[in-house]
C-alpha cells in the first residue's frame, strides 16, 4: 500500500499539522521552538596556577601553631635574656645544660630539656630561622602535639646516638675521661629531624632538592671536621625525621579529611 500523507483540514492555520498537540523536539544546532539559542553550561578550567603559601601562614601564630609560636617565644626571651648577660655567667649556664654523658647520666630529663633552650649562634642564627619556618609548617599539617614529638624525638635520639658511644668508648679506655664533659647543647638536632618530617609531606619537586640541599650542608661539615661528634648527630636527626613519614603522612591525611567530614556529622544530626 502507498503510505499518503492526510491534509490539515481547510479551517486550520497555516502552518499547523495533526502532530500539532506533541510537543516539538529542540533543533539541531540547539535552538529551541522559540528560537532561543541553548547554552551548555561551562566547565571549570583545570587548576594550572602554582599554589604559593600567603606569608602569613610562613610564620607561626598562637591560635593557629600553638606550639612553634610559644616555644619560639621562650628561645627568644633566653637568647634576649642571654646577651644581656656577663658572658662567664652564659658559659656556666651552657655547661650546666650540656647534654654530656656526666649529666646524661645523672640528671638525663633535666639536662635534654633544658639544651633545648639554648640556640647555639643566637636568635639569628640559621638554625634559629629554620626552626621557626620548619616547625611552622610542620604543626599546620600535623599539629602541635605531633610536632613536639618529632622534634623531641630527633633532640633524645640523636643526642643519644653520639654520647652513649663516647661513654662507652671511655669506658674501654679509647678516649679520655674529659670527654665526658664534652659542651653540648642547642636545637639542631630537634631542628634536623623536624625537617626530615616535613620534607615527607611536600610534593617531589620540592622534596627531593630540599633534602639533596640540606645534606650537601652536612656532608661539607662533617668534611670540615669542626665538630665531629655534633655533625654526626646532624645526619642521624635527619634520618629519623625520614623514619616518621609513615606517621606523619597517616596524620596529615587523617587532618585533611576533617573539614570534609564535619559538614555530614552536622547534617546527620550526629557527633
Amino acid at each position: 500500500m502507498e503510505r499518503t500523507v492526510p491534509s490539515a483540514p481547510s479551517d486550520a492555520p497555516e502552518g499547523t499539522g495533526l502532530l500539532d498537540a506533541m510537543p516539538r523536539q529542540r533543533e539541531r544546532g540547539g535552538a529551541a521552538v522559540t528560537g532561543t539559542p541553548v547554552t551548555t553550561p561551562p566547565t571549570a578550567a583545570p587548576e594550572t596556577r602554582l599554589r604559593v603559601p600567603r606569608p602569613q601562614r610562613l610564620l607561626p601564630t598562637p591560635i593557629g601553631t600553638p606550639f612553634t609560636f610559644g616555644y619560639g617565644a621562650v628561645l627568644a626571651v633566653v637568647s634576649l635574656v642571654a646577651a644581656h648577660l656577663d658572658p662567664a655567667l652564659v658559659h656556666a649556664l651552657h655547661q650546666g645544660s650540656s647534654t654530656d654523658v656526666a649529666h646524661l647520666v645523672r640528671t638525663p630529663v633535666l639536662v635534654l630539656v633544658a639544651s633545648a633552650l639554648w640556640i647555639a649562634g643566637g636568635i639569628l642564627s640559621p638554625y634559629a630561622l629554620a626552626l621557626l619556618f620548619v616547625l611552622t609548617a610542620l604543626e599546620r599539617r600535623i599539629g602541635g602535639v605531633r610536632t613536639a614529638g618529632v622534634f623531641l624525638l630527633g633532640h633524645v635520639g640523636a643526642t643519644l646516638a653520639t654520647e652513649v658511644p663516647i661513654g662507652l668508648a671511655v669506658l674501654v679506655g679509647h678516649l679520655p675521661a674529659s670527654s665526658l664533659h664534652r659542651l653540648d647543647y642547642g636545637v639542631s638536632f630537634g631542628v634536623a629531624a623536624s625537617l626530615g618530617a616535613l620534607a615527607g609531606l611536600l610534593r617531589p619537586w620540592l622534596r627531593w632538592p630540599l633534602l639533596a640541599l640540606f645534606g650537601w650542608l652536612l656532608v661539607t661539615a662533617l668534611i670540615a671536621f669542626t665538630d665531629p661528634l655534633t655533625d654526626w648527630g646532624h645526619p642521624i636527626a635527619l634520618t629519623i625525621g625520614i623514619a616518621t613519614w609513615p606517621l606523619v603522612r597517616r596524620r596529615h591525611r587523617a587532618r585533611r579529611s576533617l573539614p570534609a567530614a564535619w559538614p555530614r556529622r552536622g547534617a546527620t544530626g550526629g557527633d
